[in-house]
């Protein structure tokens, strides 16, 4: 069916996904930004504090494949609309929190529960299905709201600093509903058959999608993608980038500024410029439509590695330059990279399932998540420096190269080519 309106309707979801990140990242976010009130309103050490977002990170793994599952096999706006009620309940009740168990149930648990079953595991295969052609630029605009949710922190920040840190918590949560619930359900529709469309690209030349429908196979299942070493590679490299590799350092690096004698809106406002350089990083994520999927991960991981010695070569505040140098390297390698690791796994595996596999690689930031922040705060209560956590992350990032590498989605029709022979 041809297009009416002048502008396809996927790009309103789009749009949609970038308010949804940044509002629903943002709470996860905001953990960097109130984790130095928590520490010196509760005296607890900064490992036991962290693992408030290693819960988080780990069950928001853990329900993202879940959260996939679901949508594939049910009504995606029912599972969005749940997620967004979970999410801001358990928001605004960490304002009422007084003991970490509070803590690790609400902002560890019910969080990441309402993230993932509204946020980028549902947004990542809803955008795959209706984008058969730049799916890489539509994936890395909608992972705008990630970056932007940083940038949100700013205004988390004012709130702490003029109101309380801990009525932060009541704006979050009240944004969540005000805004996100209803833009959910005016625009969200997870398939364009919804709205009796097609994706983008595909009616341009329907014989040749035919053909290369055909050619596919029968559908991948997570039965089938289990098997293979792709996937498993595909989750492994999100452990290390973004579990091990980024948000050990992402928990702490404001505290790390402050350590080095920045003040607390120095340092939130690095973490701000790191969320708007990784905006550039995403919009950039259509190169991997031309230039391959490898090579632009390439890019990312060596720009991620000189961000991070230059965030571990701070002493005071006469470097201030290196912590401008981190922000906009690993900002815009943490942009490019996210997007193209997800279009990579539809590059690896197609059919109807795409939201439930593409969201198990998700898996692969919880599991490593579970470990870094908690990792970075232990180190440090134990030789009071965060150099040796930092070291972590950078061996870390360089197997996540490795990883994504072996993984090869270049070779996706090879790929969809032994799936036939055995299952056609």
């Amino acid at each position: 069916m041809a297009r009416k309106n002048p502008i396809f309707f996927g790009w309103f979801l789009v749009g949609v996904m970038v308010i949804t990140m940044t509002l629903a990242y943002g709470t996860r976010s905001s953990f960097s930004s109130f984790f130095p009130y928590v520490l010196d309103t509760f005296h607890w050490d900064r490992g036991v504090t962290a693992i408030m977002l290693s819960l988080n990170l780990l069950v928001y793994g853990l329900s993202a494949p879940i959260a996939g599952m679901l949508i594939d096999r049910w009504k995606p706006r029912v599972v969005a609309v749940i997620g967004i009620f979970i999410l801001a309940f358990s928001t605004a009740g960490c304002y009422f929190a007084d003991q970490l168990w509070q803590y690790y149930l609400l902002f560890g648990i019910g969080v990441p529960l309402g993230t993932s079953f509204c946020g980028s595991p549902v947004f990542n295969a809803v955008l795959l299905n209706w984008f058969y052609k730049r799916r890489g630029l539509a994936v890395g605009l909608g992972q705008i709201g990630g970056g932007l949710s940083m940038v949100y922190i700013m205004l988390i920040d004012w709130v702490n600093t003029h109101w309380g840190w801990q009525y932060s918590f009541f704006v979050m949560g009240g944004l969540i509903i005000a805004v996100m619930l209803p833009l959910y359900l005016i625009f969200f529709y997870g398939h364009p058959r919804d709205k009796k469309m097609q994706a983008y690209g595909a009616e341009e030349s329907p014989e040749a999608l035919l053909k290369i429908k055909k050619a596919a196979g029968p559908d991948w299942t997570l039965r089938r993608a289990f098997k293979t070493y792709q996937l498993w590679l595909l989750i492994f490299t999100d452990f290390c980038f973004w579990g091990l590799g980024n948000y050990l350092v992402i928990a702490h690096q404001i505290k790390f500024a402050e350590d080095a004698g920045f003040t607390s809106l120095q340092a939130s406002g690095i973490f701000a410029l790191f969320g708007l350089i990784s905006i550039l990083g995403q919009i950039s994520a259509f190169i991997s439509d031309s230039f391959g999927r490898e090579k632009t991960a390439t890019i990312a991981l060596v720009m991620s590695i000189i961000g991070l010695v230059s965030l571990m070569s701070v002493h005071d505040t006469s470097d201030m330059w290196l912590l401008y140098v981190y922000a906009i390297f690993s900002g815009f390698a943490a942009g490019l990279f996210s997007p193209t690791v997800i279009v990579s796994a539809a590059d690896l595996f197609h059919g109807k399932n795409i939201g439930a596999i593409s969201a198990l690689v998700l898996t692969g930031v919880g599991l490593g998540g579970a470990i870094g922040p908690w990792l970075g705060g232990f180190v440090y209560d134990r030789t009071g420096s965060y150099h040796i956590a930092f070291y972590i992350s950078l061996a870390a990032i360089a197997f996540s190269g490795v990883s994504f590498w072996l993984a090869a989605p270049r070779n996706g029709d090879k790929l969809r080519a032994k799936m036939l022979k055995r299952y056609g």
